[in-house]
């Protein structure tokens, strides 16, 4: 019997991991790329990053889900890009949709640009002012009225909270 449950509670334990993991992974349908256009930006007041912060922010990377600092966050505030301050999303927009990261359904307007992934099958968000790496959106999923999911990990972001005056 008690090997039975060890088991059980092994499998349900993968079980969870493997959703979360894939939670953010699943395909998308298309959605309409932003055009880019090229221009020199100025990196001279950009925050000196972590290894951790630098493979996540620069190279793309995605941290382990359910450990950000940021995903249980509920206080009120600005989330901004951890490499330039930009302001990315207010707590408002955030909420829990279990996947492991931290979630948002809306970002702060001109905030963050969507860039097809090279393969088609998902939708990458960067900071619009210094081109790092956020996450992922997903549309269509039904977790809030926008019906937007803004995947975010918490390492490309810091938090500020409001100031109570």
């Amino acid at each position: 019997m008690k090997s039975t449950l060890k088991k059980l509670m092994f499998t349900l334990a993968g079980f969870l991991l493997m959703s979360s993991i894939t939670a953010c992974a699943q395909k998308q349908p298309k959605a309409a790329t932003v055009p880019t256009t090229t221009t020199k930006k100025d990196m001279s007041n950009w925050n000196k990053l972590t290894k951790e912060e630098e493979a996540v922010i620069v190279h793309k990377g995605t941290e382990y889900p359910g450990t950000g600092e940021l995903l249980n966050n509920k206080e009120k505030g600005t989330y901004t890009c951890k490499r330039c301050n930009a302001p990315l999303y207010r707590s408002e927009t955030k909420f829990e949709s279990y996947c492991g990261w931290p979630s948002f359904d809306d970002e702060i307007e001109g905030a963050v640009k969507r860039i097809q992934d090279a393969d088609g099958s998902r939708t990458e968000i960067v900071c619009a002012a210094c081109g790092g790496h956020l996450g992922h959106v997903f549309l269509g999923e039904g977790f809030t009225l926008k019906n937007t999911r803004h995947c975010v990990n918490s390492v490309s972001m810091n938090f500020v909270p409001d100031t109570k005056g």
